[in-house]
């Protein structure tokens, strides 16, 4: 025998019966009476505002259950998650359930109330998600100590993402809790990650662009923007380490202040190490980058992103070790190749991710077609914020504006 639900799918339930399922008065079990009432309300343009009043008088223990019960139907879950339907006592338990996807919370961290933000920075499944954590930084009830917070957690996931230890998931969350590890374990992990690509996914890429890397064999390593925007302005030759730190010193002597002299070693350190992996990879051919583009680490994939080889920069995508946090931050970068902008949201694993998509609209590098596309992916509040780039070409901003009033007229109608 069918379920109601079906029914109501397939509009088999008998009309005199839809008021009933719309005060979810049927005689079924509590989770489908929600399934329901969900699909009604978010379907049903007759019993759809009945259906929605229903849900937000619902029984607060059947509700809890549901949001969290892994086996809830995913609509239920979306709906309960969804920033204009949740109510502060579910939130907890929607944070930790796995069938929740991170995409919908990162979607929530964006306009989550200054009550939301303090709950989900108590929730070990945000503190470990850069995605989420990535989001929450955007919101802009975000303030004070929860800003450092969240920048902190930020700065520890993305370290402990370089270290996959496979299973190890206890020890992400504990990282991103607690801090970051050491540089050195870091390096170490990430050598380890280096080795565990199959060298079939190499062979396949080498093979599909065969033409392309025999055609650019002898192009060495320049990065789009240049050398000195990729180092950064803090970089210093390894040969004039000396002369700059004995310049530090002077000037922290005559600053008269141990914290001065501390940055200053800090900047003679990193930037060394930085011009090593440099080094390494301007010592590398086109196809010797290109393998280093899929098996190397996250900072190496960070650096080949912006090869001003197409072939090689693709490959970073192609990398099977590459993070969604990654991903996001190449979508948002002006110092990259159009190529790499069109690329990214030909794959369908990237294009799950609401940050990337909001990323790639809000990159002025962007191509206009591709951006203008990916707009009606895009919430209220993003919509308004790109209205106002004014990085971003005036056409975006326009059509932005335009669908940011269409849908404040449609919650209004509502």
């Amino acid at each position: 025998m069918p379920r109601s639900i079906d029914l109501i799918r397939a509009s088999k339930l008998p009309s005199n019966m839809m008021p009933f399922a719309a005060k979810g008065a049927l005689s079924v079990p509590p989770d489908e009476n929600l399934e329901i009432l969900v699909y009604l309300a978010k379907h049903n343009k007759i019993f759809g505002d009945l259906a929605r009043l229903t849900l937000a008088g619902w029984d607060e223990k059947a509700s809890l259950a549901a949001a969290s019960d892994p086996k809830t139907a995913p609509e239920v879950l979306d709906y309960l998650i969804a920033s204009e339907n949740i109510r502060p006592k579910l939130l907890p338990a929607l944070l930790e359930n796995p069938s929740v996807p991170d995409g919908e919370l990162a979607k929530l961290a964006l306009s989550a109330s200054a009550e939301f933000i303090r709950t989900m920075l108590q929730s070990a499944r945000v503190r470990a998600s850069d995605g989420i954590l990535d989001a929450l930084r955007s919101n802009p009830y975000l303030k004070g100590e929860e800003a450092v917070t969240v920048a902190k957690l930020i700065d520890a996931v993305e370290s402990a993402s370089a270290t996959p230890v496979a299973g190890d998931v206890t020890k992400v969350q504990e990282t991103a809790t607690h801090g970051a590890e050491s540089v050195e374990a870091m390096g170490a992990a990430a050598d380890e990650e280096a080795g565990d690509v199959p060298e079939e996914a190499v062979s396949a890429y080498l093979a599909e662009h065969a033409a392309e890397i025999d055609a650019e064999k002898d192009k060495p390593f320049q990065p789009v923007g240049g050398v000195v925007d990729l180092l950064g302005p803090d970089y210093f030759p390894v040969v004039e380490n000396r002369d700059m730190a004995e310049m530090a010193a002077e000037k922290a002597t005559a600053d008269a202040t141990a914290a001065a002299s501390r940055a200053a070693a800090k900047k003679l350190v990193d930037p060394g190490k930085r011009d090593n992996t440099v080094q390494k990879i301007n010592r590398l051919d086109v196809k010797g980058r290109i393998q280093l583009a899929m098996k190397g680490n996250k900072e190496e994939r960070s650096i080949l992103i912006r090869d001003g080889t197409k072939v090689v920069a693709l490959a970073v995508l192609d990398a099977p070790k590459i993070s969604d946090g990654e991903v996001e931050k190449f979508a948002l970068q002006k110092n990259v190749l159009e190529a790499v902008l069109r690329q990214i949201p030909l794959k369908r694993r990237f294009m799950k991710n609401y940050i990337v998509v909001r990323n790639l609209v809000s990159n002025p590098r962007t191509p206009l077609d591709l951006g203008l596309g990916l707009m009606k992916h895009l919430l209220t509040q993003d919509l308004k914020n790109i209205s106002a780039n004014k990085e971003v070409s005036e056409t975006v901003r326009k059509l932005a504006l335009k669908m940011y009033k269409q849908k404040l007229d449609q919650a209004n109608r509502k």
